[in-house]
């Protein structure tokens, strides 16, 4: 993937290698809804090859990725004896994962680590990539670095442990990829959403496996996001402009992203030319899974339904150039395009119809 090749894997009850030659010690990092479900039969498993295991519980919830956080992993890292040959293991969901990275990506001026999701937004996304970072005040994953693991192991049992809100709002990121990349996968969601909601293995196998094939081919072609990496971004620069307006404490990532996707399409329908229909069938699935298609319809989330809140919060995006935002459109169901920027009375016309 990219200048950098590794395993995923997927499935029932997988585990990460231990058969690191040079590797001594390990620091496992996991949250506190993680740690109590998974992190001691994680732990035992790298101990019982031999290997020195320290173990960092961190706040769960996106205020974890900070500065306060990365530091607490050093600190772990340096009592775990970990040197440039150790390894730091990140368990658990989407935020666990940017923390970790990012601190393996700094400490000792980096070393390795293993990606192990537990959320299903994590395994299809996050995990992938080798995108860390932390957030700031003014907005998410202002401060980061590409760092790409050496393994990604995606236990498909860990999601029955997920809380129900948790697991659907991971499927905004799955819908993503058949808007971006592949339509098939759009029809596979539709005809099978009975048994998509209920878990069914076989068919999260699948489907998992697929989105990570779509942002590795993506990743592959646009490693540092210059071109057309961006395209992943599809519904991410109002939804996260939702996620700051809310302080992390409102809406869901998923939650955000798929009312940004909303709004995405609608740009799409306006300035790019994506077919009405198009639109349509997407917000049908969106509603169909039980995600939010509007912003009355989002959990309490601060200042997210005062267009001047969100617009303010697009201009540190860190997709934004010289303060104005750029959107990924949609052209047809299955391709996008990055870097549209569109009129702010275009993009706030388009706000006010969202509900």
């Amino acid at each position: 993937m990219g200048t950098t090749r590794y395993d995923i894997r997927i499935g029932s009850g997988v585990l990460p290698a231990t058969d690191w030659e040079d590797a001594q010690s390990v620091l496992l990092v996991s949250d506190a809804n993680v740690a109590p479900l998974h992190g001691e039969r994680i732990r035992a498993h790298f101990a019982g090859a031999g290997l020195r295991v320290e173990h960092v519980v961190v706040p769960a919830g996106e205020t974890s990725k900070s500065t306060d956080a990365a530091h607490q992993i050093y600190d772990g890292a340096l009592a775990a004896g970990l040197d440039r040959r150790g390894i730091i293991v990140a368990l658990g969901g989407g935020v666990v994962g940017d923390l970790a990275g990012y601190a393996a990506a700094t400490f000792l001026r980096g070393i390795r680590y293993v990606q192990v999701p537990t959320t299903l937004l994590a395994m299809v996304d996050s995990s992938v990539g080798g995108k860390t970072g932390i957030n700031l005040a003014q907005g998410k994953n202002l401060v980061g670095v590409f760092h790409q693991p050496i393994e990604v192991v995606a236990d498909l049992d860990m999601l029955v442990t997920l809380p129900a809100r948790e697991y659907v709002a991971g499927l905004a990121e799955v819908i993503k990829y058949g808007v971006i990349w592949d339509k098939a996968l759009l029809d596979l969601l539709e005809k099978n959403v009975d048994q998509l909601l209920a878990r069914d293995g076989a068919l999260l196998a699948g489907i998992v496996a697929r989105c990570c094939a779509i942002k590795a081919e993506v990743v592959a072609r646009d490693e540092r996001e210059h071109d057309l990496r961006a395209i992943l971004n599809f519904g991410h620069t109002l939804g996260h402009a939702i996620e700051n307006a809310g302080r992390y404490a409102g809406p869901l990532h998923g939650e955000a992203i798929a009312v940004g996707m909303v709004y995405a399409a609608q740009l799409s329908v306006r300035h790019a030319d994506l077919p009405l229909p198009d639109f349509d069938r997407l917000r049908a699935l969106i509603t169909a899974v039980g995600l939010p298609v509007a912003l009355s319809a989002l959990p309490s989330s601060g200042g997210a339904q005062q267009w001047s809140v969100l617009r303010a919060a697009m201009t540190v995006d860190k997709k934004s150039v010289a303060g104005r935002p750029r959107f990924v459109l949609a052209t047809e169901l299955g391709a996008a395009r990055p870097g549209y920027e569109l009129p702010d009375d275009a993009l706030e016309e388009t706000f006010n119809a969202l509900d």
